[in-house]
């Protein structure tokens, strides 16, 4: 299979690592912090977050990933969520790190969650697009899907893409593509800014705040830690197309779609906050 955009180092990197799909918490996760307010339940097919005035909780994934096309279901916190943050995100380490983010922000009772994602490259990001959900993010439990391959990342809810963010290193723009990421999700208290910039605090008489998840599942290249390692490259077409998928007709169509009826924040269109020029990304289409 080609891979169009990809350097050499980066296809010596991927040679290490491996395609696996995953879906058992237990299996594929630790958790990290917390002091027990995380529970995994049902033999490893729930995950429950909780945040009270004393700590918020969260995981991370056992496997790191470069290059996958990951979801998971999430049920966010129900009721009056203001000041709390839901993250769910691939993160690496070090100062010159990548992500790609999820980030639910709560509102009061009755006002809709702002779904918050962000793109960093070698330590920067400042890439936000922000929307509304087109349903209610705290009834049911909903896809969140990132699809991270070496030509774009793409952020999708229930099968609908939101954002799409190509590779335009051709042109300058930092892409994620070196280094593998782990899934971190957490549930904090940010009440200094996320609802309408921190005027509205969490109520903790609402405590304890939870959000849900079940479902994960990863098609992806994961770093093998043994021997008998293979290349992504190594199995069939079919479980690749990942790879090099791209949006089809349909697909960019429900991206406009979204973009046009419920995105309330776009970085391309800040020209206050970026008064010297919008980010060379923005000006390409």
């Amino acid at each position: 299979m080609a891979f169009p955009h990809i350097s050499v180092l980066s296809l010596l990197v991927l040679s290490s690592f491996m395609v696996a799909s995953a879906g058992n918490f237990y299996q594929d996760f630790d958790i990290t912090w917390g002091d027990g307010r995380a529970k995994i339940a049902n033999n490893g097919d729930l995950l429950t977050l909780n945040l009270d005035k004393a700590s918020g909780s969260g995981f991370q994934s056992r496997n790191e990933y470069l290059f996958g096309q990951i979801d998971m279901q999430l049920k966010l916190v129900p009721g009056n969520s203001a000041g709390t943050v839901t993250a769910y995100y691939l993160s690496s380490k070090g100062s010159n790190w990548d992500e790609i983010d999820f980030e639910f922000l709560g509102n009061l009772s009755g006002d809709p969650y702002i779904l918050h994602t962000n793109v960093f490259s070698q330590g920067k990001g400042n890439r936000e697009q922000q929307f509304y959900l087109w349903f209610d993010p705290t009834a049911d439990f909903h896809t969140y899907f990132i699809l991270w391959n070496p030509q774009r990342i793409v952020f999708s809810v229930d099968g609908t893409p939101i954002r799409e963010f190509k590779n335009m290193e051709s042109k300058g723009v930092p892409f994620p593509k070196d280094q593998p990421m782990r899934i971190y999700s957490s549930l904090w208290n940010a009440d200094d800014w996320a609802t309408r910039g921190g005027v509205v605090k969490t109520d903790w008489s609402q405590a304890p705040f939870t959000a849900s998840y079940r479902n994960f599942n990863a098609n992806a290249c994961v770093r093998s830690t043994g021997s008998g390692t293979s290349s992504c490259t190594s199995n069939s077409a079919s479980s690749n197309a990942w790879l090099s998928q791209e949006l089809d007709s349909t697909s960019q169509d429900r991206l406009l779609w979204v973009q046009k009826n419920y995105m309330i924040y776009n970085y391309c269109s800040d020209t206050k906050r970026f008064p010297q020029g919008l980010p060379t990304e923005c000006k390409t289409s």
